[in-house]
């Protein structure tokens, strides 16, 4: 045989064997990253919408009955379990102003690295000042910036209205970079259909279990403790989610009345169903909880 056809079978073979370790790479990393899809999880990093931010898909809530409960924790135990369920891959924490533990979260948080951390919290009513009450935010939690900064329940229609004055204040924080997102947390369901109809807010906290327990109804009043039907809280959930919005479950173990496990269970099951939301948060006073928390989330997200 010819040397230059000897040359030319081998480069061919050759050639053939580097497509096919091609095609097989190519194969096992479409396999892997579909093993990867199903396997989600409770602390997996998603994206909120089209915020561009990430956060943990279960977040931490401090405001347990107004935080009254995080607050009989004292404030040693309060800061070790926020660092709990840090260390399970809990990033995200939700305070607000009007929590008994708002004084607390610089503290909790101090150790942990902040780049890592997504800090959501909420502005109420209408300050004098609406830059500054924002600000008090920032220095209380000892931080440049606040991930994503809410109006704190509005309960009335045509509440962006009534708000314009706060919600200019909100841009121009987010303009000075003092927040890198804004929003609303409703408790009604006429300021859900006005927070979804509005171009303004970019992230939403919602209401939502499928008992429809202290969700989002027709009366206009904050503390509604009824069950209410949750389709059309459903129905402005995804008009949100079409509009690129980040969609934050609460209320998901029912304003902590879900005491029978098969509740908790069902609860969690449907959000972890639902594409339209992003993340949920839920408020925790004790270890076995979010650790029960994280494994029907995993499993239910194994399931969906």
């Amino acid at each position: 045989m010819k040397r230059h056809e000897l040359d030319r079978r081998q480069f061919l073979q050759t050639s053939a064997a580097v497509a096919g370790a091609a095609m097989l790479s190519r194969w096992g990393l479409t396999q892997a990253a579909a093993g990867e899809a199903v396997k989600r999880t409770a602390v997996d990093q998603v994206p909120l919408g089209k915020t561009g931010l990430k956060l943990s898909r279960l977040g931490f809530g401090t405001g347990s009955n107004s935080g009254r409960e995080q607050l009989e924790l004292g404030k040693e135990g309060f800061i070790k379990l926020i660092h709990y369920g840090y260390d399970q891959g809990i990033t995200y924490v939700d305070a607000a102003k009007m929590y008994r533990t708002f004084g607390w979260i610089g503290d909790a948080i101090k150790g942990l690295p902040r780049e890592k951390l997504f800090i959501q919290s909420k502005v109420p009513g209408q300050p004098d000042d609406v830059l500054a009450a924002i600000d008090e935010h920032r220095k209380t939690f000892d931080t440049d910036y606040i991930d994503s900064l809410l109006v704190h329940c509005m309960v009335k229609g045509k509440w962006t209205d009534e708000m314009k004055r706060v919600m200019d204040g909100f841009n121009q924080a987010k303009d000075k970079k003092w927040i890198r997102a804004k929003g609303v947390s409703c408790h009604s369901l006429p300021a859900l259909r006005d927070a979804a109809a509005s171009d303004w807010p970019e992230v939403h906290l919602v209401r939502v279990n499928p008992q429809g327990r202290v969700t989002d109804g027709p009366d206009i009043t904050w503390d509604s403790q009824g069950t209410h039907d949750i389709a059309p809280v459903m129905q402005e959930i995804k008009t949100m989610h079409d509009k690129g919005r980040g969609v934050i479950g609460m209320k998901l173990i029912g304003n902590g009345e879900f005491k029978n496990p098969e509740d908790r269970e069902k609860a969690i099951r449907f959000a972890m169903a639902c594409k339209d939301i992003d993340a949920v948060v839920i408020g925790f006073t004790s270890t076995q909880q979010i650790d029960e928390a994280i494994e029907r989330i995993n499993r239910a997200l194994a399931a969906a």
